[in-house]
């Protein structure tokens, strides 16, 4: 790989193929309005970087609150976003949920995180619109420059299919 080795070349043993199967790997972060759940900010990344090294370029800078999943832990310590006056509500480790106790605390807690995952949930609709009305689940290209070129445009039309009935609404009274 001589050109633009960004996109981690990676491989998987998987269980059911005898031999080993390769992928180009990348991660793409999202910035999503918790209001309309129209994607504001999109950054890429080779599939070995931490989600929590990218927390400060999804802000727009104008939230009061921000949710995000565990991968998230410790993003108000980082130095990157020590400026930041957003208040942070990272999802709690699946071992440390499951370990919570059966008492009124922790019912109270697993409720406070149903809660996270249930604002948080608006940042997985324009995956779904990617992934599943666009069939987009593979990398297409080997550098990452192209496809992130091809995500801004396929997010971009995402927040088109988001947004549509809210662009139609005035226009709702059919033809006549």
């Amino acid at each position: 790989m001589t050109r633009e080795c960004h996109v981690r070349f990676c491989e998987r043993l998987r269980g059911q193929f005898p031999w080993p199967t390769h992928h180009f790997g990348m991660k793409a972060h999202i910035g999503v309005d918790a209001d309309s759940g129209l994607t504001h900010k999109l950054v890429t990344t080779a599939a070995n970087v931490g989600d929590v090294t990218q927390a400060h370029a999804l802000l727009h800078g104008q939230e009061q609150e921000a949710y995000a999943d565990a991968g998230y832990q410790g993003v108000e310590k980082r130095p990157e976003n020590a400026n930041c006056t957003v208040t942070w509500h990272v999802a709690m480790k699946r071992s440390r949920r499951k370990a919570l106790p059966d008492s009124r605390w922790g019912k109270l807690r697993e409720k406070i995180e149903k809660t996270k995952a249930s604002i948080r949930s608006k940042v997985e609709h324009p995956f779904h619109v990617v992934k599943n009305l666009f069939g987009h689940r593979k990398v297409r290209y080997r550098g990452l420059e192209k496809n992130t070129a091809q995500l801004f445009t396929l997010f971009g039309l995402a927040n088109l299919v988001l947004a549509k009935s809210r662009l139609l609404a005035p226009d709702a009274q059919g033809a006549s």
